[in-house]
């Protein structure tokens, strides 16, 4: 009998492309579960079709809701093959997004990228300074930057500082987690980068000061830190 209160998933993202190595482009899907008058989707789940045989597989993603869920095809390991790039967004206040990079060689899934594990590595500190700086330390490279705010708004600087510049308590700033995956094929040899964003915050979420602009680039079979920088937001 028809459960006529039964909600199918839907494709949601499609692209094609050969994922296995053996030369037949498959198709590539998201599929998902459609919420009524929204567009939050639900059940978010990778689905490859097999070019040769027709036959479907699927994986299951760790987080598998959010908004505006993308597919992208590159090779980003330098074999030759197309690897799968998914990003899903949170909606959330902190626009952070759910990424994933896998390969499909041979019909054998591999995740190669995972946001989880990215934001565990990628570790900051952010700390006010005297003299209107915010001192950003990347724990991974321990490299520090410093960022100037003496032309934020006098307003929001004298709750800050006093007279002489000087920090009227201890502020610490945050890094969110990673909010944007982009592939950059930056030497243009056919194997693409990752540029990873990642908001800097000041007091709060939206006193943003900037971001952490991470290249990451495959090598020894994993993602490595290729470059970093850090953009400052205009005030």
């Amino acid at each position: 009998m028809y459960n006529y209160y039964r909600v199918d998933p839907s494709v949601v993202s499609f692209a094609k492309g050969d994922v296995t190595g053996d030369k037949v482009p498959e198709n590539v899907y998201l599929t998902g579960i459609r919420t009524p008058d929204s567009p939050f989707i639900q059940n978010i789940t990778l689905v490859v079709q097999d070019g040769r045989t027709g036959a479907y597989q699927s994986v299951t993603l760790s987080e598998n809701a959010g908004y505006n869920p993308t597919l992208f095809l590159g090779d980003f390991t330098g074999n030759g093959v197309d690897d799968i790039l998914i990003r899903i967004e949170s909606g959330g206040s902190g626009a952070f997004t759910y990424d994933y990079v896998y390969s499909f060689i041979n019909n054998n899934p591999q995740l190669l990228f995972d946001f989880n594990a990215y934001n565990e590595q990628f570790q900051y500190d952010v700390n006010y300074q005297d003299n209107y700086k915010v001192k950003v330390f990347s724990k991974i490279n321990n490299l520090t930057y410093l960022i100037d705010i003496s032309l934020r708004d006098p307003e929001y600087l004298s709750e800050i500082y006093d007279a002489n510049g000087k920090l009227k308590s201890p502020i610490e700033g945050f890094v969110n987690p990673l909010s944007g995956l982009y592939p950059v094929d930056f030497d243009s040899n056919g194997v693409y980068e990752l540029m990873a964003y990642q908001k800097i915050a000041g007091r709060y979420n939206a006193d943003a000061l900037g971001y952490v602009v991470n290249t990451l680039a495959w090598k020894e079979n994993r993602f490595n830190l290729q470059n970093q920088n850090v953009a400052i937001s205009g005030y």
